[in-house]
């Protein structure tokens, strides 16, 4: 039932919004302050929390505002005028050209307060910009249908196309030697050049070329897995070795030692994807590992990543405080460097210096300063790190806490002022505390400056095309973790099948997370020299649930199986 009561100190949309009884009035006011603590519109908030419909959203907001309202559904995409305006202005402000009349330029919009867009865009495409009113799902949907169709598609690039790719070095760098010309033949060439190409497409994460005495087979990691998908000759393996370490200018004639470099592959104007290389002397031959850097994969946001409700609550508190650590800990491979990054996105701002320091750099993000740990140069973590507080910084990423020495200038910058965001190598968020304190850290400036430990694992997805139900007695369910009350009321498991649309019945992965804050008594626990099951039974007590009970609420959504969660975090 509407109210007709005036809302006081309520800007004129979430005062539409309570006035029809979409929100009460303190939910919407406690909604304005979360939106603005994470920089995005109320629109955006309130639908990505399920607070209010898009639909609902979107028919008071056309009321308020005297915009029309257009189902986008009904829109034919394909003829939109989307290269009016550019792909940052239109993923900025969440607007999207729909059509063209004379120097009138029709515009969708989601959020009708968002004024600064619409004036950009007026600014950029000098048109008179009219904006309508749509739902702000569709409108996601449809930016990122839109714009993808822009770009050229892996499936539009045909075997003609393998000889031409544009591949060459990350960095610039002197042209190779030209005295091998056993390595540019067109075999090799096109082998090598079809095999990146199958990995981007398979989504894998990583390629193994590795020769053995009488084979030589290539893998690809797919959703943490690897799997062989070529066996070509053994005879071949020296000539495609030597063609990888020219595309990642490498030393082709030294074979003794390992070497490290890289590639970009230019797929089309906006997509360029890099690859990090290693070689490795094998005792039949150089084993070369090419890890695929997809700087879209740190673009994907937040809600991609797997966090419950709450754990994504505490995470983005964490990131938005001014000062002290937040820490993500688990094995390589398990998506700790994806975590950071979306959170230097979210953070990335022109009002704020964030400096990051690894080992290597894998990802380059536009406005953010980032530097590559060189041992023959000694540009460590901790010599970086000293160099970052004496240029102003805001926010400081170092890749790993490797030693005393990195850890101790770490905890001073977040003691004055920084935000430090950083990786350990422990198996859950309890030891990480206990792993600062065998390093030498005082355990006092531990509790003071840990903030948050997010410890995390990645499952594979199971195949929504063919996931089916699977039956498990009640005995095995609790001897699994489930507890009674879960049983009780019946849960839903399903297995992976397969299909032509999935790997072995998965497709795609999800984060599985032990997200802990440091609270008053886990740092009295620390401060006493509590060890890091005082601290796992303490998280316990709070609530905070361990990778296991992530991992079964994952399976109890339907979205990954129990088989796959007993992979990830059984010991």
């Amino acid at each position: 039932m509407a109210t007709t009561q005036p809302i006081v100190n309520l800007p004129g949309l979430a005062r539409r919004l309570v006035q029809d009884g979409l929100l009460p009035e303190e939910e919407a006011r406690k909604a304005l302050q979360q939106a603005a603590r994470q920089r995005t519109s109320l629109v955006g908030y309130l639908v990505e929390n399920k607070l209010v419909s898009a639909r609902a959203i979107a028919a008071s907001a056309s009321q308020e505002f005297g915009l029309p309202l257009l189902d986008l559904d009904a829109m034919d995409l394909e003829v939109a005028p989307v290269k009016l305006v550019n792909e940052r202005l239109i993923r900025q402000h969440r607007i999207l050209p729909l059509y063209k009349r004379g120097n009138r330029l029709y515009v969708a919009v989601s959020d009708p307060t968002n004024q600064r867009g619409l004036d950009e865009v007026r600014f950029h495409t000098a048109l008179i910009t009219q904006a309508i009113l749509v739902e702000e799902d569709k409108l996601a949907a449809a930016i990122d249908r839109v714009l993808e169709a822009q770009d050229t598609t892996m499936t539009d690039l045909m075997d003609e196309d393998l000889d031409n790719l544009d591949i060459g070095t990350a960095e610039e760098a002197a042209e190779h030697d030209e005295a091998e010309p056993d390595i540019d033949d067109a075999p090799v060439v096109r082998f090598v050049n079809k095999v990146l190409l199958d990995a981007i497409k398979k989504g894998a994460s990583d390629i193994h070329f590795e020769p053995y005495e009488r084979f030589f087979r290539v893998r690809f990691r797919q959703d943490g897995i690897l799997h062989e998908i070529a066996s070509p000759p053994v005879a071949l393996a020296p000539r495609i070795a030597a063609r990888i370490k020219v595309m990642a200018r490498l030393d082709v004639s030294e074979r003794r030692i390992p070497q490290d470099g890289r590639i970009k592959m230019k797929l089309s104007r906006n997509r360029a994807i890099d690859f990090r290389v290693n070689t490795c002397p094998t005792l039949w031959g150089e084993k070369v590992v090419l890890r695929i850097l997809d700087p879209s994969s740190a673009k994907m946001g937040i809600d991609a990543l797997g966090f419950e409700k709450e754990q994504k609550r505490l995470f983005l508190e964490a990131i938005h405080k001014p000062y002290g650590m937040v820490l993500v800990t688990g094995p390589t491979g398990s998506g700790k460097t994806v975590t950071l990054y979306t959170a230097i996105n979210i953070l990335n701002q022109p009002n704020v210096n964030i400096s990051t320091v690894e080992d290597p750099v894998e990802i380059n993000v536009p406005g953010i300063n980032q530097v590559n740990v060189d041992d023959k140069t000694g540009m460590d973590f901790a010599k970086a790190l000293r160099a970052f507080l004496r240029q102003d910084p805001d926010i400081i990423l170092v890749g790993e806490i490797r030693d005393l020495e990195t850890a101790e200038i770490a905890v001073k910058a977040a003691q004055t002022g920084h935000l430090v965001l950083s990786t350990l190598h422990t198996n859950d968020a309890p030891q990480t505390l206990t792993r600062l304190a065998s390093m030498g850290v005082p355990p006092y400036n531990i509790a003071n400056t840990v903030h948050l430990i997010i410890a995390q694992r990645l499952a594979r997805r199971l195949c929504g095309n063919c996931k089916r139900e699977v039956q498990i007695p009640r005995d095995e369910l609790l001897r699994e973790g489930f507890t009674e009350d879960e049983v009780e009321e019946g849960i839903t498991l399903y297995e992976p099948a397969g299909c032509d649309q999935c790997t072995d019945g998965y497709k795609g992965r999800v984060g599985i997370y032990q997200v802990m804050p440091v609270s008053e008594e886990m740092g009295r626990i620390i401060m006493e020299g509590g060890n890091a099951m005082q601290l796992a039974e303490q998280a316990e007590r709070e609530g905070v649930a361990d990778l296991r009970r992530s991992g079964l609420n994952k399976v109890k959504a339907g979205i990954t199986s129990l088989a796959e969660i007993n992979r990830v975090t059984k010991d």
